[in-house]
């Protein structure tokens, strides 16, 4: 087939164009190959993406192995650990749409012909999937992969949420300074992404699942060799896509999406999924609201189990079969006709995965759960929608009604989890932190974890307009819609009043009258800005809610 490239390549009146190409040493044996770009967001402040340089060049060797030439650009990534629980927190989500953004400007200013997409972790993986769908152009994703786990710690295989746990034991007296400072060097070994299925490793899973990165390479760990081969094989493959003409929305489609919403739901990924996928499927002009979750929630059984929800981390699934082994077992709730990078179906890429035992990955007929992993809930409190995990949740905490105890920050709910302040029996209530609240939707990771490492995990509930960390566990509804700062009912929840968590019934609720609830929201006067400049306060004044999926829309529609 034609390559776009040669649009500005090809005759007299391109010849500035080669030029420029040609001062950095490209050939016209390299222009006259298809240009193959390599949005890379390696750094060495983001753990998952500290290898990319090295896988990097996988592709690139496979790129040109394959007849065609890499041409390698940065884009930005942030890692959500080093950016947790402070302001850095509030940029994370914005940053998917800069992501997307910037791999739409620098494939269209430059005409190439195909994206390799380098990333693993959290908003970044999102976004490149997004500007992938937003250029249609032949796209293939490469993940770092995975962290190896750390020492044993609180009866598991330790990584960096244990230390978040760990600072709710210190302040308990439940465990000495010195152990602590043992733990902080030991609990991740390796780069990667962290070896729990937070949304880095969700994402990448989501990946495999919508058929965007090739089989099998979602979950191999970072510092693997067999990692480096998949890159390589995704350098030739991505050549071969642009010969096919085989496109990222022919993939990143209605079914291609139902087939990840659906893998999320056997596997328990993050909560963050439902913003990210309902992200990806705007920019692939894929009509798909909430409404797919829940009916999803309900059908599909919770099959593999991995920490938050169960011991074993992300490197344990990858060495049980990984996503392969996954899909092979829910496979008659997938589209197995759903065309993928590698040419194949997903029926054809899974046909034959081999898997070992049924520690993790179980049968639908012996599932872990006949509910799934996510559910999406409304009520009073959430009138548009709600996500929660019950996967990562006790089963008798499923059901909990409690004393709201509210604060209209992050940092202040933090601060008094820290000081003991939350009581057996309390509904902990942050508000104001929205997309357009926090602006941003931050994170409530740390006063999750702060709260188990007191022993109040299944004692309490927190609930918030904010987001969770895919590590989270407790009992935890986040992403309520409408948020406080736009005037939803979360704003007007007060001390002391019942609010009702009821999981099985999808239901979410403050116990007051409606008249009462009304009666509340007329007097309510939103709060001003908590920035009012930079990116966060544009971004803020833009995103839709949360239950759209915290996007910029850019379209017409």
């Amino acid at each position: 087939m034609s390559h776009r490239s040669k649009d500005i390549l090809t005759g007299p009146r391109w010849a500035k164009v080669r030029a420029l190409l040609k001062s950095m040493g490209h050939s016209d044996y390299d222009l006259e190959r298809p240009l193959i770009g390599v949005a890379n967001t390696f750094s060495n402040i983001v753990p998952g993406h500290f290898n990319l340089r090295q896988v990097a060049e996988s592709v690139k060797q496979g790129i040109y192995q394959a007849g065609g030439t890499p041409i390698e650009f940065g884009v930005i990534g942030c890692c959500d650990g080093v950016a947790n629980a402070h302001l850095g927190m509030r940029y994370i989500l914005p940053s998917r749409e800069v992501i997307a953004t910037s791999v739409e400007i620098m494939a269209q200013a430059h005409r190439l012909d195909a994206l390799v997409l380098l990333g693993s972790c959290d908003k970044i993986v999102p976004g490149l999937l997004m500007g992938a769908a937003r250029l249609d152009l032949p796209a293939i994703l490469v993940n770092g992969g995975p962290s190896l786990g750390g020492c044993e710690f609180d009866g598991r295989t330790s990584d960096t949420t244990s230390l978040a746990e760990a600072v709710g034991m210190l302040a308990a007296g439940k465990l000495d300074q010195a152990g602590f400072a043992q733990l902080e060097n030991a609990v991740m070994p390796t780069c990667g992404s962290c070896s729990f299925l937070g949304t880095a490793n969700s994402m990448g899973c989501m990946t495999e699942a919508m058929g965007m990165c090739l089989p099998g390479s979602a979950t191999i760990p970072a510092v693997y060799a067999e990692r480096l081969r998949a890159a390589q094989n995704s350098g030739r493959r991505i050549v071969a896509m642009v010969e096919e003409g085989l496109s990222a929305r022919r993939i990143i489609n209605r079914q291609g999406l139902e087939n990840a919403v659906r893998l999320a739901m056997a596997m328990g990924g993050s909560t963050n999924l439902v913003l990210h996928l309902l992200a990806i499927a705007y920019e692939a002009e894929v009509s798909m609201g909430v409404e797919v979750f829940e009916e999803f929630s309900r059908t599909t059984p919770h099959v593999a189990k991995i920490y938050p929800a169960a011991p074993p981390n992300v490197p344990d699934f990858h060495q049980a079969g990984g996503v392969p082994a996954l899909m092979r077992e829910i496979l008659p709730l997938l589209h197995a006709e759903a065309m993928t990078v590698s040419g194949r179906t997903v029926g054809e890429n899974v046909a034959n995965a081999p898997k070992s035992g049924e520690a993790i990955i179980r049968t639908m007929d012996n599932p872990w759960s006949t509910q799934s992993g996510l559910a999406v809930l409304r009520g009073n409190l959430a009138p548009d929608s709600a996500v929660t995990k019950p996967a990562a949740i006790n089963p008798a905490m499923h059901r909990f009604t409690g004393r709201a105890h509210c604060f209209d920050s992050e940092d202040a709910a933090n601060q008094a989890i820290l000081e003991r302040r939350i009581e057996p029996g309390e509904v902990v209530v942050i508000r104001y932190e929205g997309p357009k609240g926090g602006p941003g939707m931050p994170e409530m990771a740390m006063a999750m974890k702060m709260l188990y490492g007191q022993g109040l995990s299944d004692k309490t509930a927190l609930i918030t307009d904010g987001r969770f960390s895919g590590t989270n566990n407790g009992c935890f509804v986040g992403h309520i819609s409408p948020e406080a700062a736009e005037g939803g009912p979360l704003a007007a929840v007060r001390d002391g009043d019942l609010i009702a968590v009821d999981i099985p019934g999808r239901q979410v609720n403050l116990e007051i009258s409606q008249g009462e609830l009304a009666e509340r929201m007329a007097a309510w006067q939103p709060p001003p800005p908590k920035i009012a400049c930079g990116y966060l306060a544009l971004y803020a004044r833009l995103a839709t809610s949360a239950a759209k999926g915290a996007i910029i829309p850019h379209r017409a529609d």
